[in-house]
């Protein structure tokens, strides 16, 4: 038996009538003639399958589809989705010379400055505060400050986390904060922290812009991150592993996976508090969660690929120990998300540490003094 297959109707409609034209030739013609349009049938036909097969082998390379082989390790697998640890891994980072765009009003001990720095071809700005006095010999310690999520619409570079940064700032810290493209002045589309890779990637090349800072101590630099900033902060040291330590306050950490499971949790338990959010609200915070889920599965039914998004699944590879910081009350960020991320960090045995305050919120006012100390003990251990 043979099936033909038609790559359009277009293509099936011209094929059938050639098919009614040669049988109706058949009912009139000699025999002779029948065996020669019998045999134009079969060439016509061979053409069609050919061209078909060369379709269907465009439509495979540009999908990027791998092989077989890797749906019988557990699933189909997009070769070099943006989301991927080791497609990242591959990808060139180098940042850029500073330029200082602006000089503020000075901080205690300290000078703040708006600078910008390229970050796939686009132009970024970020706050960068410098301690005053000579930098050690071989320079000063650094932070990259990764804000948690604020609106696009109204972010602004000298506004928020002031008391945050000023706490490392005046403590001997080179300090840089990125907006994020999208944010303020900085070039590109605000996209989200969850459904791509662009945050990360215009941190990954601050952290390279900063490590060419000449007053900075390249093999000296931490990462801290609040909320959204914790997810960019975890997944920037499993990609970049000379990032030599990171402090994560309520942060949303761990896997794809955690995220789906716990967020899912607290979607139903809210949605019997409070009324149901408009669907354009629906669709807007849950669209990248579906859009996976429909692509790949559940992770129960491909965890390779689950796997291969999840920065947990690569913490062996980071250069330095994480500190993380939960509150039990926070309202915006399940604590549960640090405590599991924990519990993988532990078994490490490299240093990593979780503090747990007991009712506080999602930017720990009440232990804001206590935390803020600890961090900054922490990055004077493994920076200083």
């Amino acid at each position: 038996m043979i099936m033909i297959i038609f790559a359009s109707p277009t293509e099936y409609g011209t094929f059938l009538g050639v098919v009614r034209y040669t049988m109706q030739s058949m009912t009139l013609k000699s025999n002779k003639t029948t065996l020669v349009i019998i045999s134009l049938l079969l060439l016509l036909t061979g053409f069609f399958l050919f061209h078909i097969q060369k379709s269907s082998v465009s439509i495979v390379t540009q999908e990027n589809v791998l092989t077989d082989e890797s749906d019988d390790q557990g699933g189909m697998i997009i070769e070099g989705s943006p989301l991927q640890i080791e497609y990242l891994r591959k990808q060139d980072y180098p940042g850029s010379e500073f330029v200082v765009e602006q000089t503020l009003s000075p901080g205690s001990n300290y000078e703040r400055y708006i600078i910008s720095y390229r970050s796939e071809g686009l132009k970024q700005y970020a706050l960068l505060t410098v301690p005053n006095g000579e930098p050690p010999e071989n320079g000063w310690p650094a932070i990259v400050f990764n804000h948690g999520y604020i609106s696009p619409s109204v972010y602004k570079t000298t506004e928020r986390y002031i008391a945050y940064t000023d706490g490392f700032s005046r403590n001997g810290y080179v300090l840089l904060k990125p907006d994020y493209r999208g944010h303020a002045n900085s070039e590109g589309v605000a996209r989200g922290g969850y459904s791509n890779s662009d945050y990360i990637i215009d941190v990954l090349n601050a952290y390279s812009s900063l490590a060419k800072y000449p007053i900075v101590n390249p093999d000296k630099i931490g990462m801290w991150g609040h909320s959204m900033g914790g997810w960019i902060t975890q997944r920037a040291m499993v990609i970049n592993t000379d990032i030599k330590a990171g402090v994560i306050w309520a942060g949303v950490v761990g896997g794809y996976d955690d995220l789906l499971e716990i967020w899912h949790t607290r979607n139903r338990r809210v949605s019997t508090r409070v009324p149901t959010p408009s669907p354009n609200a629906i669709s807007s915070r849950r669209r990248w969660r579906t859009d996976l889920v429909e692509t790949y599965g559940l992770p129960v039914d491909n965890q390779e690929f689950w796997n291969s998004i999840s920065s947990v699944a690569y913490l062996k590879d980071m250069g330095g120990p994480i500190q993380l910081h939960h509150a039990t009350g926070d309202d915006s960020v399940e604590y549960e998300l640090s405590e599991r991320l924990f519990e993988s960090l532990e078994i490490l045995d490299n240093g990593s540490e979780l503090y747990i305050y007991q009712d506080d919120d999602h930017n720990l006012t009440t232990n804001f003094g206590p935390a803020m100390t600890r961090s900054i003990e922490f990055f004077d251990r493994y920076l200083k």
